[in-house]
């Protein structure tokens, strides 16, 4: 059977077919393409309250999580701080649903790779903080240059790092398009990758649990998709 890999999705509002303005569940393809090219099978995951409640129900379906970037930021209650002018709508729904999952994922050793969104989200779960305007920070808009396309750049991954041995080198070119970042890591996460010019956390990982890595680039938009690739031979190792 192929490895059930759960990937969650947001809720946006849209006009399709004879429907207007009704609420949809989004997820791009592209995160369905690189984990179906990688021999495993894409479950969608739209926000469940009943989900969030009890995790571990849909974690027994699933042999791995990602945890998926996307508009939208995650609340700033969430990590003690009040929105920022430049954060963007939030999703409560959502942020609860994908906070429960990723801590139950982590509990039962369920491998979890976050993108993005998804990385920022793993690193509240677990307590930390996030810069909510990232180019207050590193003074550019590099990591987010146009508007609805990714920016390219070099990360410094650390060596014998879960991030260096999944990208198969420790220094590595990625896509990206965010404006938020990690500010103060969660207990238990570390961070194993930087930019190499600005010095932007861009990879976290767990130590001791099999595979839990959170990355602010977006690898499913890589040809090769090494990241989701790495996470699904996880899977099968076992």
């Amino acid at each position: 059977m192929r490895p059930r890999v759960g990937i969650t999705a947001a809720v946006e509002r849209i006009s399709y077919g004879a429907w207007s303005g009704v609420e949809a569940a989004l997820s791009p393809i592209g995160y369905v393409r690189a984990v179906s090219e990688a021999g495993g099978r894409a479950l969608l995951l739209p926000p469940d309250p009943e989900g969030a409640e009890r995790p571990e129900e849909l974690l027994g379906l699933l042999d791995a999580l990602v945890l998926t970037g996307g508009a939208g930021d995650i609340d700033p209650a969430l990590y003690g701080q009040r929105p920022h002018p430049e954060t963007g709508p939030i999703q409560p729904g959502r942020d609860a649903f994908e906070l429960s999952l990723a801590r139950a994922a982590v509990e039962r050793d369920v491998p979890v790779l976050g993108i993005c969104r998804g990385m920022q989200l793993l690193n509240v779960a677990f307590g930390g903080s996030l810069e909510q305007h990232l180019p207050e920070v590193v003074g550019h808009e590099g990591h987010r240059r146009v508007p609805g396309r990714f920016s390219e750049h070099e990360v410094n991954l650390e060596p014998g790092s879960l991030a260096a041995r999944a990208c198969g080198g420790e220094r590595v070119r990625v896509k990206s398009h965010h404006h938020q970042g990690i500010a103060e890591v969660g207990e238990g996460l570390i961070p194993t990758g930087r930019d190499a010019e600005d010095g932007t956390v861009e990879a976290i990982e767990m130590p001791g649990r099999r595979f839990v890595l959170g990355v602010l680039w977006h690898p499913e938009e890589d040809r090769e998709s090494r990241l989701i690739r790495a996470l699904v031979e996880e899977v099968e190792l076992v």
